[in-house]
């Protein structure tokens, strides 16, 4: 019997649909048929959230979603999957706040990055994934290294993403533009490239890299539902 996936999204919507689309297409994969996840999705306003991050509230952030992932244990979900990348900044007291298992994105992304034999990836990722600590730190506990980008082409990738890609904008132009970015993490010695945004697998995919692509929120879902079919987290 399949576990409930509980889904903490509006982070933004775009990403939450996309959480959604991909956690029932790999359910049917693996089961057939009609089958499709069992989960329940809460999603908070994301207008809230940025504002929070923009301002730095990040105790405030982490409190909202803390709340928000007890609400979703107490609606029946056995597990809790966060729908971005930039939150998990607060992924350790959403973790307290549960009972239920906690899926930490990071913590998947780089088993598969350290299985496939890569020490050394490129994240692409909003401003706050890529310059703050929290996401390259736990990276390295698995033996990764996560370089990004030089100004201003930070700069690029993170108001892509807020600028287009939450606003439902997906431009040529910016797809070359990335593109551009990632050969540029290869030839500083990325050996792979984390695509480390959901919105941005929106934008680019394998075809756009010369090195490997990891789609964070892909690996997140199938690491869920391993685990809510009875395997390893």
């Amino acid at each position: 019997m399949m576990r409930t996936i509980g889904l903490l999204g509006g982070m933004s919507w775009e990403s939450s649909a996309e959480y959604y689309r991909l956690l029932n297409e790999e359910t049917r994969e693996r089961l057939g048929g009609h089958h499709c996840a069992k989960s329940i999705l809460l999603t908070v306003d994301f207008a809230d959230i940025e504002a929070m991050q923009r301002e730095g509230r990040w105790d405030d952030a982490a409190h909202a979603l803390a709340e928000a992932a007890t609400s979703l244990e107490r609606a029946g979900a056995d597990m809790v999957l966060l729908c971005t990348n930039t939150m998990h900044r607060v992924a350790d007291a959403i973790e307290a706040a549960v009972d239920v298992p906690f899926v930490h994105l990071v913590d998947a992304t780089a088993r598969r990055v350290a299985a496939a034999g890569i020490t050394t990836v490129g994240l692409l990722a909003t401003r706050f994934t890529m310059e703050m600590d929290f996401y390259r730190d736990r990276m390295r506990h698995h033996g990764v290294e996560a370089m990004v980008p030089d100004e201003p082409d930070r700069a690029i990738v993170h108001d892509v993403i807020y600028q287009e890609l939450t606003q439902g904008r997906v431009e040529d132009s910016s797809r070359e533009e990335y593109r551009r970015i990632i050969a540029g993490l290869a030839r500083r010695g990325a050996q792979g490239v984390i695509l480390g945004c959901t919105e941005i697998t929106l934008l680019v995919g394998p075809a756009d890299s010369p090195v490997p692509v990891f789609d964070s929120t892909r690996i997140h879902v199938e690491t869920a539902v391993e685990l809510a079919l009875g395997g390893p987290a």
